[in-house]
């Protein structure tokens, strides 16, 4: 059904699109144009390098001047005066929250390998039926899928700046996202340390949950939009490091991260609705 831009102009100040990746890239460049501010939960607009870009989001041929990357915690300032937002996959917003404060703060070994070993729900591969997402598949298995060939690791990538081994996984559960990371930090790094950096990061964060050295679990945040972080360094110094990063992926991995954004995109109090 074509989408009267104009229309919506006149009628809303943000429209959330839902589409599949085609869909949002042919009608988002005209609702910009048209004046409305557009969040859209797609990837068409997630990866601003072109040839990344072309290589999983073949459709997307418009670039309109606004957009902004929607993970709010990392990018609030750019999300604020966004024309449009590019809401992130579910898997990316919860390895970046772990990863990206590490990087930023230089307790990254440069060079070294990043793992992130990640577990979804069913409700996390789409909804459309398939034999591999049929309930008889699915019970008493865990399968690995996407290997070297997943769209979220360009995403998990183009938010840390280097590369990232990235394996999804499918769980036998409706919901949630679990995701192991195993990075190195500076050797000598302590528990403490890293908690104090997580802790300086996400101080005013209300949507950030640290749990420390005792590891989250899916059931302590699913149906809610909290993203909750953990994690255990080697105590022998040898800067081994493992984080645990869980959240919903029908909330604050889509539509609650969604509803978080417009309320920075209309100045309203952003746990609106959420909390």
């Amino acid at each position: 059904t074509p989408l009267d831009a104009g229309a919506l102009a006149r009628e809303a100040d943000v429209v959330f699109l839902a589409l599949p990746d085609q869909a949002a890239a042919e009608h988002a460049p005209a609702l910009v144009e048209a004046g409305v501010k557009v969040i859209d939960l797609s990837g068409a607009f997630r990866l601003r390098d072109a040839a990344s870009r072309t290589a999983w989001y073949p459709h997307t041929r418009q670039w309109p001047a606004g957009i902004a990357y929607g993970l709010t915690e990392l990018e609030r300032a750019a999300v604020r005066g966004a024309r449009l937002v590019a809401n992130p996959g579910c898997y990316p917003t919860a390895a970046l929250l772990a990863l990206a404060p590490l990087s930023a703060a230089g307790m990254l070994v440069p060079g070294a390998d990043v793992i992130v070993d990640a577990k979804s729900g069913v409700s996390g591969a789409g909804k459309q039926p398939s034999e591999r997402t049929h309930f008889s598949e699915v019970h008493g298995s865990l399968s690995a899928y996407g290997v070297f060939g997943h769209r979220h690791g360009a995403e998990i990538e183009q938010g840390l700046g280097g590369q990232v081994t990235f394996t999804p996984h499918l769980l036998p559960i409706d919901r949630g996202i679990l995701e192991t990371i195993y990075v190195r930090v500076r050797p000598g790094t302590t528990d403490e340390q890293l908690g104090d950096m997580y802790a300086a990061r996400f101080a005013d964060e209300p949507l950030v949950g640290l749990t420390g050295t005792t590891l989250p679990e899916i059931k302590h945040v699913a149906h809610t939009n909290f993203c909750d972080i953990g994690w255990r360094v080697d105590p022998s110094g040898s800067g081994r490091a493992i984080l645990v990063s869980v959240l919903d992926n029908l909330l604050k991995g889509a539509s609650g991260q969604a509803v978080q954004n417009m309320n920075v995109m209309l100045g309203f109090d952003e746990r609106l609705g959420l909390l």
